[in-house]
């Protein structure tokens, strides 16, 4: 057993000498492969390293290889880029961490990235580092790269914190020195940074880096002249982009130094950044071109700062105002100041920049508000302002000459001093004046009446009291309007108004209208002897003179009058040529009349009285006792003219020849006729009648009683009492009692509402309501004489239905009743509106072929007013606009501006420019748009579209400013014109999208 026992222990020892003898060489193994590995990383063979030493890692058996193996596997991978190496590291630390290359893994991971430039990895890597483990140089190193790694990521507090550490250090100091240097000068700590650099700009090395630091700090630290000396010295060595910066420098300093010559080349000569300039920039060089009074090249730099808010544009707005001023560019120079006086960062300069837009406003006028309101706003915010007396005088004034007299009067409201209320006079009678021209005499009236309650200046006075009573004879008050105009012909300064040349033709007109004819003829006669060179208005009143002596029965007169008219021949001559005829007959050459009417009917085709002379001619042949003639002439006018009023009066007639010839049978067809086809008419109601008598002479009585039961408008059995009341009515109508009038023809109509006098009450009741201006009670009655058979009345029930839907803006209503009206009118004004009224209409229902139609029927016409004139312009205009023809509207549109007023005259003046534009003559249409502020402010929608166009104008000019800056004020001011503010958002983000690519001041987005 002992035996066995010690030969079991001499194989146990064998063995475990074998083991130990493997182990060793394992080790040995290990330790090659790991020198091998070691070898390959200091070669830098990284990954051939990596995967060795990660050999060597799974075979060795002593923690400190394997720890080894795994610090440099880390390595490797830091150094091979892998994704895994940051936590191959941390794994490494968190294996091993009592590994004497713990610290220095921090330090070499960091110091890898260091060197190739991977500053955010080094960071993190450094504060990993116990920088008390570290030798004096190795720490001295580890403070200079960590305060590197801080500054290149902008961590300026940590990288001073450690390049100040070493600031003092042979190898690291200079270079620490001048990084805190420049983190001063970055921080706007221009005197610490001045320090740090001048210990190093001894050295080669930061020399040619400092030259320009230097010349930036000087320039910083108001050294202007030292920065100007160290620029220039560098600017000789330095490229491109640092040129750009020292001229920046250079031109910054002169300009300081307000040596602005000097300044020009250089402030020119910078690039701007990435390119660009900013607002800065575009004002140093526009202001010394200012001092140096180099005023346009000033505003070509001013101009170029759009949107600015803050004091350098307030100033560079102010200046540029200025320099406008002095090329007498006023319109520009406007825009300038409004905008500097919108601005409070220099109250100073915001007061004087008011002062300037306020007289500017008063001078050329003011697109945005009315010059009234920008003196009086310019008062209320410096009630103190020595200009006081001054502006005070240039407000008054402005009232009338802005002609914006609806705005002037809001502003006079309650206004108390002698010379507001003075202005008050005359501002109320021009208001007035243009609501007369526009045909609202109502309104129009009552700001006559406005006027002459403020009597300061005895001419303004006389003038209102003249357009009072016109305003009262446009509205049919002819009692009034005489009144008026008497007071007027009494007043002493009625002699030097211009109103006073045709007061006795006004009057001649009133007392016409209120039927005193002899009156009428002594003021007309009055007229024609003393007014002899406007030859429209005297041939007018020598045929209302023949029209008064003719229903006076002074026949003589009357033809003397109409031949004087036929001489002229200033209004269409067919009408006095009748009337000469008609009063002929009367004095009793019954021979010379007909003869006349005879030539009349040839001379006279397309005369509109061409029926009254048939029928005339008829009556003067039965008269004559030519019934041959007589029934050939009523014929011919049933024949040519079957919508003519004569025609029943014919057929009457006819009938009636037949009845005293004793035809009756040929009498009761034509009375018959005239019952059956123009009932309700006098004409039918007299067939009726006279028919009666032949069947009572006839013995036919059932027949007539058969008959007459068909007519549905007569009550036989009620006449007597249908005349007495429809008579009481008619006399309350002839009396002027208007109330009562309108009262008993309705009760009438209720009791008769077939009457005999049906439809001559429902016409003057229709009148009489129209006189009240209630055409909506008026319409229904104008309606039924309409409905009714050709009637005396139905010319003016077509042109009063038809101005009611016309008002109404009810077009295809009023259409229909214009064509009557122009087909079946006697009266050239109906006929002229009625053409005028359809092309409107027409144009309405964007009919434009039509509209141009019956635009050119209306101009063809010799004897129109301007302002019917205007209208027929327009709507050729217009038209052609919709359909593209901008040719044939620019042609219009010039016709337009020649004879038009109020609204058309600026939607004219609006195009002219419009068309200006087109044609590429910018500066020419920004005239036309200055001329529409100035004389047609009120007008705020075409003076808001007026100003897009100027916008545009100034763009091509090259004056972005102004642009922009009109387009600004056209979308804060004009919010109600959707379409125009649309129009200026669009032009606005174009200009700031294009002028964006220079000026790094601006924002496309803005």
């Amino acid at each position: 057993m002992i035996k066995k026992s010690i030969g079991l222990l001499v194989i146990a020892i064998s063995f475990s000498f074998q083991i130990i003898a493997q182990q060793s060489a394992t080790y040995t193994s290990s330790l090659v492969d790991y020198q091998k590995a070691l070898s390959l990383y200091n070669n830098q063979q990284y990954q051939a390293a990596q995967t060795m030493f990660s050999n060597v890692k799974k075979t060795a058996q002593e923690d400190i290889l394997q720890s080894n193996c795994a610090y440099y596997i880390a390595n490797c991978a830091v150094r091979l880029n892998q994704q895994n190496a940051d936590q191959l590291v941390e794994d490494f630390v968190k294996e091993y961490p009592t590994s004497t290359k713990r610290n220095t893994a921090f330090v070499d991971v960091a110091d890898y990235y260091f060197e190739n430039s991977k500053y955010a990895y080094a960071r993190k890597w450094y504060d990993k580092v116990d920088e008390n483990a570290l030798g004096r140089k190795e720490r001295e190193k580890f403070y200079f790269n960590n305060g590197y790694t801080a500054f290149s990521t902008k961590q300026y507090k940590d990288a001073k914190k450690y390049l100040s550490k070493v600031e003092n250090s042979q190898e690291f100091g200079s270079q620490a020195k001048y990084y805190i240097g420049f983190m001063a000068y970055e921080g706007d700590d221009y005197d610490q940074a001045n320090a740090y650099f001048d210990q190093v700009s001894d050295q080669e090395r930061y020399k040619e880096k400092l030259s320009y630091y230097q010349a930036d700090l000087n320039f910083k630290l108001g050294k202007f002249e030292k920065a100007i000396e160290l620029a220039k010295a560098r600017l000789a060595s330095s490229d491109d982009n640092e040129v750009s910066e020292l001229s920046k420098i250079i031109g910054e300093s002169y300009f300081n130094l307000e040596q602005y010559q000097a300044a020009i080349p250089y402030l020119k000569a910078y690039k701007g950044k990435r390119g660009k300039w900013n607002n800065t920039d575009f004002y140093q060089l526009g202001y010394a071109y200012y001092k140096q009074k180099d005023f346009e090249n000033a505003i070509s730099e001013f101009n170029k700062i759009i949107g600015g808010n803050d004091a350098i544009a307030q100033n560079a707005y102010y200046h540029l105002g200025e320099s406008y001023i002095n090329l007498d560019k006023k319109q520009e120079a406007l825009n300038a100041f409004r905008n500097a006086s919108q601005m409070n960062f220099d109250l100073k300069i915001q007061e004087d920049a008011w002062l300037n837009y306020a007289k500017i406003s008063y001078e050329i006028g003011n697109p945005y508000q009315s010059a009234p309101q920008v003196l009086a706003g310019y008062l209320e915010k410096y009630p103190n302002t020595g200009y006081k007396e001054e502006i005070e005088t240039l407000l008054i004034d402005s009232y009338i000459t802005s002609k914006n007299y609806k705005e002037a009067l809001k502003l006079l409201e309650n206004k108390n001093s002698f010379e507001n209320k003075m202005a008050y006079q005359k501002v109320a009678f021009y208001r007035g004046l243009e609501l007369y021209n526009e045909g609202n005499y109502q309104e129009a009236e009552s700001l006559f009446d406005a006027s002459l309650k403020e009597p300061r200046d005895p001419i303004f006075t006389s003038r209102a009291t003249f357009w009072k009573a016109e305003a009262d004879y446009n509205l049919t008050n002819y009692d009034d309007a005489l009144v008026g105009f008497k007071q007027f012909q009494q007043q002493t300064e009625a002699s030097s108004t211009p109103e006073i040349e045709n007061i006795d033709y006004n009057l001649g007109y009133t007392y016409f209208k209120l039927k005193n004819y002899g009156k009428a003829s002594e003021y007309f006669n009055r007229f024609v002897a003393n007014k002899k060179d406007d030859k429209v208005r005297l041939n007018d009143a020598y045929l209302r003179l023949g029209d008064g002596y003719f229903v006076s029965s002074q026949y003589q007169s009357a033809v003397s009058a109409y031949e004087k008219a036929i001489k002229l021949n200033e209004i269409d001559s067919d009408y006095p040529a009748f009337q000469k005829t008609i009063s002929v007959g009367y004095t009793g050459q019954t021979s010379n009349k007909i003869k006349g009417l005879e030539d009349f009917i040839v001379e006279y085709p397309d005369s509109k009285l061409r029926d009254d002379a048939l029928y005339e001619l008829g009556n003067s042949y039965v008269k004559a006792n030519e019934v041959n003639k007589a029934m050939k002439a009523y014929d011919q006018l049933s024949s040519e003219y079957r919508m003519s009023s004569f025609v029943p009066k014919a057929l009457l007639r006819q009938g009636l020849v037949y009845y005293n010839g004793s035809d009756n049978e040929q009498a009761l067809t034509k009375f018959k006729k005239v019952a059956g086809d123009y009932p309700g008419t006098p004409e039918a109601v007299q067939a009726v009648s006279t028919a009666r008598l032949i069947y009572i002479d006839l013995g036919r009585v059932d027949e007539y009683a058969r008959w007459v039961k068909q007519l549905d408008y007569v009550e036989v059995t009620d006449a007597d009492l249908d005349n007495a009341t429809y008579e009481a009515a008619e006399k309350q109508y002839l009396d002027n009692n208007t109330e009562s009038a309108i009262k008993q023809f309705n009760s009438y109509l209720n009791q008769f509402p077939n009457g005999l006098h049906a439809l001559q009450a429902h016409f003057y009741v229709a009148q009489l309501y129209y006189k009240k201006d209630l055409l909506e009670n008026a319409a229904p009655h104008y309606k039924y004489v309409l409905d009714a058979s050709q009637s005396e009345f139905t010319e003016e029930a077509l042109s009063r239905l038809s101005q009611f839907y016309l008002e109404r803006k009810s077009w295809n209503q009023a259409i229909p009743l214009l064509k009557r009206l122009e087909a079946e009118a006697n009266y050239p004004q109906n006929i002229v509106f009625a053409q005028s009224n359809l092309m409107k209409a027409h144009y309405q229902l964007e009919d434009y072929t039509n509209a141009v139609s019956y635009a050119e029927k209306v101009l063809r016409s010799s004897k129109i007013d301007n302002k019917i004139k205007s209208d027929a312009h327009i709507i050729i205009a217009r038209s052609a606009m919709k359909t593209g023809n901008e040719d044939r509207a620019k042609s219009a549109y010039a016709n337009v501006e020649r004879v038009a007023t109020g609204e058309t005259a600026a939607e004219a003046l609006y195009f002219n420019a419009y068309f200006k534009n087109k044609e590429g003559r910018f500066e020419a249409s920004n005239g036309s748009v200055q001329k529409l502020a100035k004389d047609f402010s009120g007008y705020k929608y075409y003076s808001a579209k007026g100003l897009v166009l100027m916008a545009k104008n100034y763009y091509a000019l090259k004056d972005a400013f102004q642009a922009t800056y009109i387009l600004e004020s056209v979308i804060q001011n004009f919010p109600e014109f959707d379409d125009v503010v649309s129009e200026a958002k669009t032009e606005l983000n174009k200009i700031k999208r294009e002028e964006a690519k220079t000026n790094a001041s601006i924002s496309p987005e803005d």
